[in-house]
């Protein structure tokens, strides 16, 4: 589904990424390890085009993402919930959900069809749905932006520090979701990164460590 074949990236002159190589299969489960600054982010934001390559090849869903645009990669079946989730706090959560399918323009059918599932699956959400973002928590926050990827997220789901500033009651709560989402929708592919590996023993089935740029354990 992605695969990242000796990938570099630039920022400001600076290398972030250095020979970036690592694979998360269709369905696949795969956790991105690594300290804060070890380039995790970095290579969230590189899949989804919002960094540019300084060398290597991105492939997702065996497309050369050179031929992808950052603003067509939604199209492909990605979906992305970045750490800081950035919603919209004047829209409710219902409408933040919706957002990236109305952009897509989806027909009408098929988005509530997708709001329906992701409420079967991850039902606070529905009774979240017409409160204001700006009035959710922190953890309330992560699992919109979660069912926010979902809504496009038909073949993987990039979740960055997902359990980054969650108390230990919420983080088990979100991990509860996730397992929710592997056991319902066992071909869609999630890549997870976290500093802490403990948290994401149970959910994947494959790791990789980053440190300063690369890819050092798998």
């Amino acid at each position: 589904m992605i695969a990242l074949e000796g990938v570099s990236v630039a920022i400001a002159g600076t290398g972030v990424l250095r020979a970036v190589s690592m694979q998360v299969p269709p369905g696949g489960r795969v956790a991105l390890i690594g300290r804060n600054g070890a380039g995790k982010t970095t290579t969230l934001r590189a899949i989804m085009g919002l960094v540019p390559l300084g060398g290597g090849r991105l492939l997702l869903a065996g497309e050369d993402a050179a031929r992808v645009p950052a603003h067509h990669r939604a199209r492909l079946g990605i979906g992305y919930a970045p750490e800081e989730r950035r919603l919209f706090g004047a829209f409710t959560v219902r409408q933040n959900m919706l957002l990236p399918a109305e952009v897509l323009r989806l027909p009408k059918a098929e988005i509530a069809r997708r709001l329906d599932a992701i409420f079967t699956l991850l039902p606070e959400l529905e009774v979240l749905a017409p409160r204001p973002a700006a009035g959710l928590s922190g953890g309330q926050g992560k699992m919109v932006a979660l069912g926010r990827a979902l809504m496009v997220g038909t073949r993987a789901v990039l979740l960055d520090e997902p359990f980054q500033g969650l108390a230990p009651a919420l983080a088990q709560r979100y991990a509860e979701a996730l397992r929710r989402l592997r056991d319902a929708l066992p071909d869609v592919a999630i890549l997870i990164t976290e500093s802490n590996p403990e948290l994401l023993k149970p959910l994947v089935e494959a790791r990789f460590v980053i440190e300063r740029g690369e890819i050092t354990a798998a």
